[in-house]
């Protein structure tokens, strides 16, 4: 019970616990994990089409073949601005920056060349022209917002933010990124704008998908908005942007609102992208507003936030998005606007990573459960259900409410725990195998035990087989253990079992079963067991020797015990024959063990001991199938609930014994004695011949002699099994030797 339960309860609770607290540090595998989720949310569900009062002027590849390569003269850009404002921008946002003088102005190029020429070359034009300063009248002639980008290495950092910052509750600057250097457009440009934001999407700036952006920034002591929410400022004509720290968490922010737009965003200001897929009529290249037909699309223009960014290739301002998609990284500030007018958020907060950890435990722990108390194939089924409603859960969230719920980690969770679950399981399960090997070893013959290991069919039912059967008896049990101590008697029977018990299964036999100071055991099931009479009889004779030295060395202590017994002695029945073998018992409970009249003989002849005098006695068939060891014949005897008596035989030693010639001789005078007897006479010189016999042999045949002589009605009327002479008269009984 322990083992089976309370040990892998404990051992998929400590998994649950370590997956518990794993979740809660977060680390990347865990965030990227949960980020490729919302992102196939997004996949399937993007954010609906809508008209937004937001344009691109793109620098596309058509724009860079007809105007020229980039950087184009600022004087160029001059004009861009002077067009977009004269037709109609509420704002113009550069998602570029200007950090050097226009290496292209005529004062830069006059600059350049040789003291003397430059001085001619000014006497003669009279002002050189500034693009630098052109462009910066352009901007201060319109409302324009030009961007920062930020470092990650420590620089400089813009003077002032241009926007006006309002702190409502608890400051969360401490949360807000930090800035540790900044790459800011010329100071003449920026001191035009209007605006200032920064162009970067997110801390390190890397190519990476673009989930997240941040809407603030900060150097530490004051707050920079990004480009996206200093352009809204400018279009809605407000001054400040107002910043709510969280008033359940101190330090950090809870949204931003710039006039009446509130943007609820993630505890550092970042606000999560909900992307659409852009159309064509988003972008206007910058080549059809500076050509001469620009007042064409003065509709495309008009009332709108205009930002100026780039698709070209070659200017690497490409970035990736959830929706599987490079994007020109100015439409993803495009984005965030369009979301922000929509109102169309992604909301992650506290009680959603709340309700993730309640999802994760109750399913972590319903397989921990479920597994112990009704297996892995239910708990998959049921695991699969709750994991299909966490899903569908989540989905419904995303869709209709927008939250961002992350089935992920539970799903993931769930699987390992399971995982581990029925791994440790197995290992259980091998150990126990292991252990039964172990034990079973030593009672099974290791080719059915192996053949049960690789069986699918244990189940009630049999088969009928030839087997050779044993049963063994330990002789006086009660008078040897009503003197011995009861722990006494156990170590005794373990020793007697366990040495006896592995001469049976290195002879490929199968243990049935103890019973009391008694072993059953057979051949020839649930595994072909060729020569199995012989396996039987060469397992006897290898007991008989087993035990033989277990009392040489008094294994068993009986003196040291007080027993009155001297030696421990046993008994041996083998019967051949057919048997029903199989799994025997309840559905619940059975054993694999064998019935019928075979097996009644086996315990009968094994009674037989007894009477016949000596400790391995075996029924003709299994004399007849094992011809080649030393047999002699015991006479016929009466079996209780059989009608006809039993030939039996008594196994006095293997075939190299009966090869010898002194077992020959003994054979020849046996076989006189037993047809003396079967013909009614005295045969008591035969018998007093075999002792003689005999006592160079085998030291019990002479109680088995002793015996015979009060045995004379098992052999009345019976004739030797064997054949005498071809003449019919007894062969000679050679003289002893001298």
């Amino acid at each position: 019970m322990w083992k089976r339960r309370v040990v892998p309860a404990i051992f998929g609770l400590a998994i649950v616990a370590a997956l518990f607290s794993l979740r809660l540090a977060d680390p990347y595998p865990v965030q990227a994990m949960r980020d490729i989720t919302f992102d196939n949310f997004q996949r399937l569900s993007p954010r609906p089409d809508g008209d937004f009062p937001v344009r691109v002027v793109d620098v596309d590849e058509a724009s860079l073949a007809q105007i020229g390569q980039w950087p184009w003269p600022r004087k160029i850009l001059a004009e861009l601005v002077d067009r977009l404002t004269q037709m109609g921008a509420a704002v113009i946002v550069f998602d570029m920056l200007f950090p050097e003088p226009d290496r292209m102005s005529p004062n830069r190029i006059i600059s350049s060349l040789d003291s003397d020429v430059a001085a001619r070359v000014k006497a003669a034009g009279g002002d050189v022209e500034d693009y630098d300063k052109v462009f910066a009248a352009a901007i201060a002639r319109s409302r324009t917002v030009l961007g920062f980008g930020v470092t990650p290495q420590p620089g400089p950092l813009p003077n002032k933010a241009k926007s006006g910052f309002a702190i409502v509750g608890p400051d969360p600057t401490p949360a807000v990124p930090t800035m540790p250097g900044a790459v800011v457009s010329l100071p003449e440009l920026m001191d035009a704008a209007t605006g200032m934001g920064s162009i970067s999407l997110q801390p390190g700036d890397s190519i990476a998908v673009v989930r997240r952006l941040p809407l603030l920034w900060t150097d530490g002591k004051q707050l920079f908005p990004s480009l996206a929410l200093e352009a809204l400022r400018v279009a809605m004509g407000v001054s400040t942007t107002v910043v709510f720290g969280d008033e359940t968490g101190p330090g950090y922010v809870q949204s931003v609102r710039v006039g009446d737009l509130e943007i609820p965003t993630t505890p550092t200001g970042a606000l999560w992208l909900h992307y659409r897929r852009m159309p064509d009529s988003l972008y206007v290249s910058a080549k059809d507003i500076l050509g001469p037909d620009f007042a064409a699309k003065a509709d495309s223009i008009a009332g709108n936030i205009v930002f100026v960014g780039t698709s070209a290739t070659g200017l690497l301002d490409i970035r990736g998005t959830p929706l599987g998609i490079n994007v020109p990284g100015v439409s993803i500030h495009v984005q965030a606007i369009e979301q922000i007018l929509s109102g169309d958020f992604l909301k992650r907060t506290d009680w959603i990573v709340a309700l993730e950890l309640l999802f994760f435990v109750v399913i972590s722990i319903s397989i921990v459960f479920l597994i112990l108390a009704s297996g892995p194939m239910l708990c998959f089924v049921v695991g699969a259900v709750m994991a299909g409603a966490i899903v569908a859960a989540s989905w419904l969230g995303y869709v209709k409410w927008g939250l961002l719920i992350d089935p992920s980690y539970s799903l993931v969770g769930g699987f390992v725990v399971y995982s581990a679950m029925i791994f440790f399981q197995f290992v259980i399960t091998d150990a126990d195998k292991r252990r039964i090997r172990g034990a079973f070893g030593h009672y099974v013959a290791p080719a059915l035990l192996a053949q049960i290991e690789k069986s699918d069919r244990l189940s009630l039912g049999g088969e009928m087989r030839d087997l050779s059967i044993m049963f063994s008896d330990v002789r006086n049990f009660t008078t040897i253990s009503e003197k011995m101590e009861p722990h006494a008697l156990v170590t005794m029977l373990n020793t007697l079992f366990g040495n006896l018990g592995e001469r049976i299964t290195e002879q490929y036999g199968t243990i049935d079963k103890f019973i009391g100071d008694a072993i059953m055991a057979f051949w020839n099931a649930p595994i072909d067991v060729p020569g199995h009479p012989r396996r039987a009889c060469q397992a006897a004779l290898g007991m008989r020797d087993t035990l033989r030295k277990l009392n040489d060395g008094d294994a068993f202590h009986l003196k040291a015990n007080g027993n009155p017994m001297s030696e421990i002695a046993i008994g041996i029945g083998i019967s051949t024959g057919t048997a029903l073998v199989g799994n025997l018992g309840l559905e619940t409970r059975f054993d694999y063990s064998c019935v019928g009249d075979t097996v009644n003989v086996a315990s009968r002849v094994e009674g037989s001991c007894k009477t016949v005098g000596y400790d391995i006695v075996v029924v003709e068939a299994t004399r007849n199938q094992a011809s080649d060891f030393a047999f002699l014949e015991a006479g016929s005897i009466s079996l209780k609930g059989k009608s006809e008596r039993e030939r039996i035989h008594i196994l006095v030693g293997g075939p190299e014994l009966a090869q010898s010639e002194g077992f020959k001789a003994l054979e020849l005078a046996h076989r006189a004695a037993i047809t003396e007897l079967a013909a009614g006479g005295d045969a008591d010189s035969q018998i007093a011949r075999c002792e003689e016999l005999a006592a160079p042999i085998e030291p019990h045949l002479a109680h088995f002699y002793e015996t015979l002589r009060t045995r004379r009605a098992d052999f009345v009327g019976q004739r030797p099994q064997e054949a005498i002479a071809a003449t019919g008269g007894l062969a000679p009984i050679p003289e002893p030797a001298k």
